[in-house]
C-alpha cells in the first residue's frame, strides 16, 4: 500500500496536498504544530472519504525531535498499516516572513531557515531509511524566487532557492534507489500562511489576481492536485524538476 508523509497538514496546501493522495488510495501520515483543530479536520475529511489518516506533531524547526519522530512514524506504520515503510514525503510545512534587505535581522534569518531549509534538509535526511525504493519527494518551494519576485522577500525566497537546488541534489544522489525528487513552486495562493494574510486583508486579492494570466489568485487545491500527480505512477518519469504552479503569475 502507498503511504505519504504530508508535513503542515491542518491547512492549506498541506490539507489538500493529503486529501488529493488519500482519495488516490494513499494512507496519510500529516503532521501539524500549533492547529491540531485543523489536522482534525483533515483526518476526518480523509476518513469521510473512506481513507486512513493519522496526525503527528511536528515542529519542523527543530531538528533535534527528528529522530523521535522518526519513531513515533515506525510504530503508526507497524501499528496502523502494519508497514515498516512509507512510499512518499511532502515537504509542505512553512512559515513566512517579510523585510527589506538593509533591515532584516538575523533573528528573521535563523528562524526562516530553521523551518524553510534546514528543517526539510534534516528531516528528509532523518526519514530516508524508511522511504521505500523506488518512491518519490515533493518539496514545496514559492515562486518568489523568480516570476514572483518582490521587495521584502529576499531572506524567504533565499531559503525557497536552497530548497529548489537540494531537489536537484537529491533528485541526483537518491536516483540509485530509483526514488524521484521534484518540487512545486506556487504562486499567490489563499491559504493560511503569512498569519492568515488573504483573511485578514482581502483587499490585497484583486491586485494579485489583475497579475495573474488566469485572471484570479490560486486554491490550494490547485497546487494538491499536483502534488499527488507528481507522487503517482503518472509521474514515474519526472524527477530534478521544479514547476511553477501560479497560474501565470507576472507572465
Amino acid at each position: 500500500m502507498n503511504i505519504a508523509i504530508v508535513t503542515g497538514g491542518s491547512s492549506g496546501i498541506g490539507r489538500s496536498a493529503a486529501v488529493q493522495l488519500a482519495t488516490r488510495g494513499s494512507g496519510v501520515i500529516l503532521t501539524y504544530n500549533g492547529n491540531p483543530d485543523g489536522a482534525r479536520e483533515t483526518v476526518a475529511e480523509i476518513e469521510a472519504l473512506g481513507g486512513t489518516a493519522v496526525a503527528l506533531p511536528l515542529d519542523v524547526g527543530r531538528s533535534e525531535t527528528f529522530p523521535a519522530f522518526r519513531e513515533t512514524v515506525v510504530r503508526t506504520l507497524a501499528d496502523t498499516w502494519q508497514a515498516d515503510t512509507f512510499t512518499a514525503l511532502v515537504n509542505n510545512a512553512g512559515i513566512s516572513g517579510m523585510s527589506r534587505f538593509e533591515d532584516a535581522s538575523e533573528e528573521l534569518f535563523d528562524e526562516l531557515n530553521r523551518v524553510l531549509f534546514k528543517g526539510p534538509y534534516f528531516l528528509t535526511q532523518a526519514m530516508l531509511p524508511l522511504l521505500r525504493d523506488g518512491g518519490a519527494i515533493v518539496n514545496i518551494t514559492s515562486n518568489s524566487t523568480s516570476s514572483g519576485m518582490e521587495p521584502g522577500y529576499s531572506v524567504y525566497a533565499s531559503m525557497k532557492g536552497g530548497v529548489a537546488v537540494l531537489t536537484r541534489y537529491l533528485a541526483k544522489e537518491l536516483s540509485v534507489r530509483g526514488i524521484r525528487v521534484n518540487a512545486v513552486s506556487p504562486g499567490p495562493t489563499r491559504t493560511r500562511l503569512g498569519d492568515d494574510g488573504f483573511a485578514k486583508h482581502p483587499e490585497i486579492i484583486a491586485p494579485l489576481a489583475a497579475r495573474t494570466a488566469l485572471g484570479r489568485v490560486g486554491e490550494a487545491d490547485g497546487i494538491g492536485r499536483v502534488i499527488a500527480f507528481l507522487l503517482s505512477d503518472e509521474a514515474e518519469w519526472i524527477t530534478a524538476q521544479e514547476i511553477e504552479v501560479s497560474g501565470g503569475y507576472n507572465l
